[in-house]
């Protein structure tokens, strides 16, 4: 088998894993929207229920990069673009760790202040807003394999997603000072927040990242 096939099965190899993160994250992804519309209603056990399914699913993603690290160093030097796969799965996996890191401060604010600050609304806005950014992403990972050129044009809207969200962030930010009085759920809510809008941002450079691997397919 010539060299060039090798590359070529291997990326495909390394592309189908990286697949399966993104699903696996935004099945995460959809558990914190679930988790936004249930702090208001104080159910405990499946708030919990939530927590637990997002930590095992960050794990599953953990192994999923740990298994693209060891398919790329099989194939060593004869692919190209390992450095921009390899970048890419361990974003995959530090976004993993960031909605449970958000779900972890959003499911200890008490359920009180959030009603008192009317940040319900603004809350499952903004977590859907990371819903659909993660799922372009996704729609960018089955596009590598089909339509290469469509995973470009979707890189955009992931780029005007991360916009909003930023313009969400920072206006939130600003109402939960004004209204939120509580030390604890005030830093909470603000680390939640900020987070959002971190892993927003690495949602950004993973689609650059995919747009760097679809002008190479």
């Amino acid at each position: 088998m010539y060299s060039g096939e090798l590359e070529v099965q291997a990326k495909r190899k390394a592309l189908a894993v990286l697949q399966d993160e993104i699903t696996r994250i935004l099945n995460s992804s959809r558990d914190l929207a679930h988790l936004t519309t249930l702090l208001t209603k104080g159910d405990e056990k499946e708030i919990q229920a939530c927590l637990d399914r997002m930590h095992k699913t960050e794990e599953e993603v953990e192994n999923l990069r740990r298994k693209i690290t060891r398919d790329v160093a099989e194939i060593g030097g004869l692919m190209a673009n390992r450095e921009d796969i390899l970048k890419c799965a361990y974003i995959m996996d530090d976004i993993s760790g960031y909605i449970n890191g958000i779900a972890f401060r959003l499911a200890n604010i008490k359920s009180s202040t959030l009603k008192k600050a009317n940040f319900e609304e603004d809350l499952k806005s903004l977590v859907g807003m990371v819903v659909d950014t993660i799922f372009k992403l996704n729609e960018m990972g089955r596009a590598m394999a089909i339509n290469p050129a469509n995973a470009i044009e979707l890189a955009q809207e992931v780029q005007k997603l991360e916009h909003q969200v930023d313009d969400k962030y920072r206006a939130m930010i600003i109402t939960a000072l004004e209204e939120i009085t509580n030390n604890k759920d005030l830093l909470l809510f603000k680390d939640a927040v900020e987070g959002i809008e971190g892993m927003v941002d690495m949602c950004q450079e993973a689609s650059e990242l995919f747009t760097i691997l679809a002008l190479g397919m």
